[in-house]
């Protein structure tokens, strides 16, 4: 996959990716090879013999960002997701997500691109 990674949030059983569009894959083919891989991963390193109960939702969205604003408006609600889940009570204390990237300028578990 060939893309630049701005901002991501991945929640139990979805992924929230700011991103350019790949190269020369279409966007759902990226998160496609994205999920398979990650969910390889996951599944390659349980070492509870019963099954785990992770899952992708099927559905797909993508929305073209045009503005700075935009982009902003897009990462809060990326890094907000999981207080509003009720995951955590603050975005800081959700791991998987670039909130640290764009609030502490801390790298995250997942490097960013940055433009």
């Amino acid at each position: 996959m060939n893309f630049h990674l701005v901002g991501y949030v991945v929640m139990p059983n979805h992924v929230h990716l700011l991103m350019n569009e790949p190269q020369p894959e279409k966007p759902s083919a990226a998160i496609q090879k994205l999920k398979q891989r990650v969910s390889r991963k996951i599944h390659k390193s349980e070492s509870n013999p019963e099954p785990h109960q992770f899952f992708w939702e099927t559905r797909f969205y993508d929305f073209n960002i045009c503005s700075t604003g935009k982009r902003k408006e897009k990462l809060n609600y990326m890094h907000a997701n999981p207080v509003i889940r009720g995951l955590v009570r603050h975005a800081q204390d959700w791991p998987w997500s670039s909130w640290s990237f764009y609030m502490k300028d801390e790298p995250g578990l997942v490097p960013i691109d940055v433009e």
